[in-house]
């Protein structure tokens, strides 16, 4: 086929699976690639078709299991975003009815929404005092001083 060998096509191959990965996320496709790289290898080295598939599965397997997770791992910490409710965990808030659990009353006023609240500890907190949001359960809050 145009004067290519076997271990070119094979090259092809991963240089399709490398521009395909631009346009993909999750570092899933490159594993294809690696899987290709070995089989350009073994192509060159004279083995049979047999082999490189074998090898194309086994390497592709392995890129999986092995170097994926890596690569999500170093790649893809820390980067979610927090959106909508879940970007005022963290936050502070100030209490516009007094947080008492065991009477199940507590709001707190935050971007001029009130929410109901609970606090973290048990405590009672009073109107008017400063609170850390640190965590949101549908549409209550847990909070602390």
């Amino acid at each position: 086929m145009f004067g290519l060998e076997l271990w070119h096509i094979w090259a092809l191959v991963a240089l399709f699976f490398v521009i395909l990965e631009i346009f993909t996320s999750g570092f899933a496709v490159m594993c294809f690639s690696f899987g290709a790289i070995g089989s350009a290898i073994c192509a060159a080295c004279g083995l049979s078709m047999l082999w490189q598939l074998i090898v194309f599965a086994v390497v592709t397997a392995l890129a999986f299991v092995f170097v994926r997770p890596l690569v999500i791992k170093m790649f893809f910490k820390g980067n979610e975003v927090k959106t909508n409710a879940d970007a005022i965990i963290g936050r502070k808030a100030r209490v516009s009815e007094r947080i008492d659990n065991a009477a199940n009353t507590g709001r707190v006023a935050i971007d001029g929404d009130d929410w109901k609240a609970v606090s973290a500890d048990g405590q009672t907190i009073e109107i008017g005092e400063t609170v850390e949001i640190i965590s949101r359960d549908s549409i209550i809050l847990t909070v602390k001083k």
